[in-house]
């Protein structure tokens, strides 16, 4: 298993992983499997979605952020209730295909992780399991 560690900038952010996680995929040199991304926190997640154009990760977040403001009355008493809610929508863990040693990705797919309560320190763990032969 693989340990990314992720030091975040700003309270709601998305940041391109993509690259660390088909660095791990290179280093195992599994040439068919699954790679699990794993992110170990209830305030942050991960995603895939469309890397070439960055308007598209502003959208995400002012949507969410618009959806679920940071003050809006939530009974959770800590202030990061949104963070909360939004990591639960855009989930702790994806799957990706590994085939031929790399990530099938489509053309204008990244992964990314997505930080709802920082700045912080983060975890983001990644495990490749092997197709049977």
């Amino acid at each position: 298993m693989n340990f990314e560690f992720i030091h975040t900038k700003q309270r709601s952010q998305m940041i391109d992983i993509t690259r660390a996680v088909a660095r791990y995929v290179d280093a195992n040199r599994v040439e068919t499997g699954m790679v699990v991304v794993y992110v170990p926190h209830t305030t942050a997640g991960v995603t895939i979605n469309e890397n070439a154009d960055p308007d598209v990760v502003h959208d995400l977040l002012s949507s969410l952020a618009r959806t679920f403001p940071e003050r809006a009355g939530y009974r959770h008493v800590e202030g990061n209730s949104d963070s909360h809610i939004k990591s639960s929508l855009i989930a702790p863990s994806l799957i990706v295909i590994a085939e031929g040693g790399r990530l099938k990705l489509g053309t204008w797919q990244a992964i990314y992780f997505a930080e709802f309560d920082g700045p912080r320190n983060r975890q983001c763990w990644v495990k490749m399991i092997a197709a049977q032969r």
